[in-house]
């Protein structure tokens, strides 16, 4: 599945190589320093990883492509869960519990890209200009409206869409912003809640076509 939404990235790089050992150690540069809550432009990791920085803007041409492709890596094995389940209760479940340790592994870097698409989204509010492509967000949808797929027959398009937002309030770093920096919850509070959350507004949502599935089953 191809959720990303960072058009900025760069083409294909190769694998192996002078070209890509160098994007490797930039790659890996900046995962560093979000691990530690900087949000780095190009040059500052240029900078820190001994690059030119001519050389740096040819692999990620903005901060925006920089980020995305440190975010996908972070991501990593989240971007490619399956779930054989039918059981669309099941495979929330199941996305849940296979995201949750990444994402708690990489909160860091989570709350750096929460912080650029903030910081990035107020001159567009008051009206300004972009000087920069945006980092944009968006890999959580596509996950939950996948994990929702054997409804999308059941429900009405509205109200599947719905479900699939309500779904993302808890599906990322978002959740940990509010439940340990305002509610003081640890690591396994937090994932017992958002796991909690999410079956709550899965069954809220299908509650109508259970009983009627089940009115048919005793008529």
């Amino acid at each position: 599945m191809n959720i990303s939404n960072q058009a900025a990235n760069p083409a294909a790089e190769p694998e192996k190589g002078p070209r890509a050992r160098t994007r490797r150690l930039m790659i890996e540069t900046a995962v560093r320093m979000m691990q530690a809550g900087i949000v780095p432009s190009v040059a500052e990791v240029a900078e820190e990883a001994e690059v030119s920085r001519a050389t740096a803007y040819r692999y990620f041409p903005s901060q925006a492509a920089l980020v995305g492709t440190v975010v996908d890596r972070a991501l990593g094995p989240i971007l490619d869960w399956r779930c054989e389940a039918s059981d669309p209760v099941e495979r929330v479940r199941d996305l849940f519990a296979s995201s949750w340790p990444r994402m708690d592994e990489f909160e860091a870097t989570f709350r750096a890209a929460l912080k650029l698409a903030l910081d990035q989204r107020e001159p567009s509010q008051a009206g300004q200009p972009d000087d920069e492509t945006r980092f944009r967000r968006g890999h959580r949808v596509a996950l939950l409206r996948d994990a929702l797929s054997p409804l999308a027959g059941a429900l009405p398009e509205a109200e599947f869409d719905r479900l699939a937002k309500a779904l993302s309030l808890v599906f990322g770093v978002e959740a940990f912003v509010v439940l340990k920096d305002i509610c003081g919850c640890d690591a396994d509070e937090t994932a017992r809640i958002v796991a909690w959350t999410a079956e709550a507004l899965l069954r809220a949502a299908t509650a109508g076509d259970i009983k009627a599935a089940e009115s048919a089953d005793m008529s």
